[in-house]
């Protein structure tokens, strides 16, 4: 997978590891912040058979906006074959996804290397 760097935010630091584009979301993710990350996980959720990881672990405020970033970025990586994985520890961000029902389409892991060894692209249904 071809891409360009990380455009520079205090919301996105983004790596590869074992294969996969690992986007880690840092601070406050409200309607800000989603609109500085939204274009960059359009462009790597796009290539065909992307192997991508959220990780939640440094974020200290999660809102719907939030929400949809994950929910747009599943729904994109799944339609080009791609798989998409959420690491979350946080408590109170782990009980908004879980009572949204998002936690079933895309179930949070508690590491980046428990993520990276689910061999498949979640795709639970509500």
């Amino acid at each position: 997978m071809q891409q360009g760097p990380a455009p520079f935010s205090r919301h996105l630091r983004v790596h590869r590891h074992r294969g996969h584009t690992v986007l880690e979301f840092h601070g406050e993710i409200d309607i800000a912040a989603a609109v500085e990350i939204a274009p960059y996980l359009d462009r790597v959720t796009a290539h065909p058979d992307a192997r991508i990881v959220i990780d939640l672990r440094r974020i200290e405020f999660f809102d719907c906006s939030g929400l949809r970033l994950l929910y747009r970025a599943r729904g994109r990586a799944l339609d080009h074959g791609g798989q998409l994985h959420l690491v979350c520890t946080h408590p109170l961000t782990l009980r908004v996804l879980r009572i949204t029902g998002l936690s079933r389409l895309l179930p949070p892991h508690p590491t980046l290397d428990a993520a990276l060894n689910q061999p498949e692209a979640t795709s639970g249904t509500l």
